[in-house]
């Protein structure tokens, strides 16, 4: 029973990053071909809400935006190991840092397909009131954000816990 068990939890496991990288690829993919229909030019969605494609060759947010060939392909073997570090992991977790870790997984592995096939990652969603804009993001960096928060609040949970014991 503990096997079966434990195969169920594998694909549902598979079926998250899964779910979390068609989401993120299909968003780009689609963010990619308006940016071409429309000229580059930026969507208006509400008050505080646009689509602006730029094309990210840093890291989270923009950070470490680099020129140089050789500096971006050492950051992409970066970002590829602690991508290899969250599976390993997602292999000892359990419970909500678990799934915390899944949606980090995804969006990452969202991500580094970017990164490794377009050597940029498309950013579209740009947050804004008046002119105070935060940095441009998509998908995959909603998911890592929230798996970040979850894991944040989890270790608080269990710090908690350990602290009324």
């Amino acid at each position: 029973m503990s096997i079966i068990r434990n195969s169920k939890a594998i694909y549902i496991n598979l079926i998250i990053i899964f779910l979390i990288f068609i989401l993120d690829r299909l968003t780009k993919i689609y963010i990619i071909y308006l940016d071409k229909i429309n000229s580059g030019s930026e969507i208006y969605l509400s008050k505080y809400v646009n689509i602006y494609l730029i094309w990210n060759e840093g890291i989270a947010f923009g950070l470490f935006s680099l020129d140089e060939k050789n500096l971006y392909n050492y950051l992409t073997i970066f970002i590829f190991i602690i991508v290899l570090l969250i599976l390993f992991w997602i292999i000892k977790s359990k419970g909500i840092q678990k799934y915390a870790l899944l949606m980090i997984f995804g969006g990452a592995l969202g991500n580094l397909y970017d990164r490794i096939f377009y050597r940029a990652v498309p950013d579209f969603i740009d947050l804004h009131i008046n002119n105070f804009h935060w940095f441009i993001f998509n998908i995959a960096d909603i998911f890592i954000t929230s798996g970040v928060f979850l894991m944040i609040l989890s270790e608080f949970i269990v710090k908690g816990r350990h602290e009324k014991i």
